[in-house]
């Protein structure tokens, strides 16, 4: 694939962070101009799409019979092809705004250990949703420039970005990934296990919104200084109507407990891999969070307790990997490095 074409116009050049839970959009020069969840409402009978992002989430476990609210990536890769194009269309004309007639190029940042055929999708994905060239570059690469980390110097930078279907965990050094991994548990199996937790203790039937809104409002990697609770409604399994249960923050725990002690191993393994010299500087410099999982209240003090290493949040979790890909945009020969074939 040639660089050199990218010199021309960057007019309407895109970065995507084509994420499981939320895509967003970077343009050069404007910034961030799409943040919306990757979402898609679709009409059975007509085969047309009624909504995508926010409002495509509004009618999430509300629609009739013919109307589909689908989630076309899973663990971070496409689960649906034909849903996941028309889903970059939109966002792409979005972004774009009126100069939609203009084909652009496009940075898209994907998990660290997908398949050739994952790839290929992704980039087939993009090409068919208008875009001249695409460029692929690994997620936690990107969540490391956009976090503010010097990936160009000879020295470890340790990454964990927490997404909603993967947790991309790497070691950085000299614009190169030195050790990374992919695990598929992030922000929605930690959804999931809520759900499962509150159906099993509570014989209570929840939504994913629902549980959503449980992890971000009273979840916890650790115990907080104050205990909380929450009012949750849902459908009791039992009598089949509509019931409201307490849950508190120590329950929300132990349904967490599981996911958080999975990405917990990763980074482990992770540092067991890492070569010595580039230990010393991680122990020295410590873990940066990215990604919205990395939100989840005390994560960063429960990843201290359990590698005995400084763990810090980047400055803006939720925008890290885009912001990263925006970077692309700007820096030629970093994309030629880190760009993948």
């Amino acid at each position: 694939m040639k660089l050199r074409s990218l010199f021309g116009v960057f007019a309407n050049d895109l970065a995507i962070d084509l994420g499981t839970a939320n895509t967003l959009v970077y343009a050069r020069g404007r910034g961030i101009v799409v943040n919306e969840p990757s979402i898609v409402a679709i009409n059975k009978l007509t085969n047309k799409v009624e909504a995508v992002g926010h409002e495509a989430k509004d009618m999430l476990g509300r629609t009739p019979a013919s109307i589909v609210a689908i989630k076309p990536m899973k663990d971070g890769v496409i689960a649906d092809f034909d849903v996941t194009e028309e889903m970059l269309k939109y966002f792409i004309k979005k972004a774009l705004n009126r100069n939609h007639l203009l084909s652009p190029r496009i940075v898209i940042s994907i998990p660290s250990e997908v398949t050739q055929v994952e790839k290929r999708a992704v980039r087939e994905s993009a090409l068919r949703a208008k875009a001249s060239e695409v460029y692929l570059v690994e997620q936690a690469m990107v969540a490391a420039i956009g976090a503010g980390l010097p990936v160009t110097e000879p020295s470890g930078n340790m990454i964990v970005d927490i997404g909603g279907g993967t947790t991309d965990i790497a070691v950085i050094s000299l614009s190169g990934i030195v050790y990374s991994r992919s695990v598929r548990v992030a922000g929605n199996e930690m959804d999931e296990a809520i759900i499962q937790y509150i159906k099993r203790k509570h014989n209570l039937l929840i939504g994913e919104r629902t549980a959503e809104q449980i992890k971000m409002k009273i979840g916890s990697a650790a115990p907080m200084e104050e205990r909380l609770s929450l009012e949750v409604k849902g459908r009791n399994l039992i009598e089949g109507i509509p019931k409201t249960v307490t849950i508190t923050d120590e329950e929300v725990r132990e349904a967490l407990s599981d996911s958080i002690s999975t990405i917990i191993n990763a980074v482990r393994v992770a540092l067991e891999r890492t070569p010595p010299e580039l230990s010393a500087d991680i122990a020295e410099k410590g873990i940066v969070l990215t990604g919205g999982g990395a939100l989840l209240k005390n994560l960063d003090v429960r990843i201290k307790e359990e590698t005995n290493l400084p763990v810090f949040l980047a400055q803006d979790p939720l925008t890290s990997v885009v912001l990263g890909t925006g970077k692309m945009l700007a820096d030629m020969e970093l994309l030629a490095r880190v760009c993948i074939q």
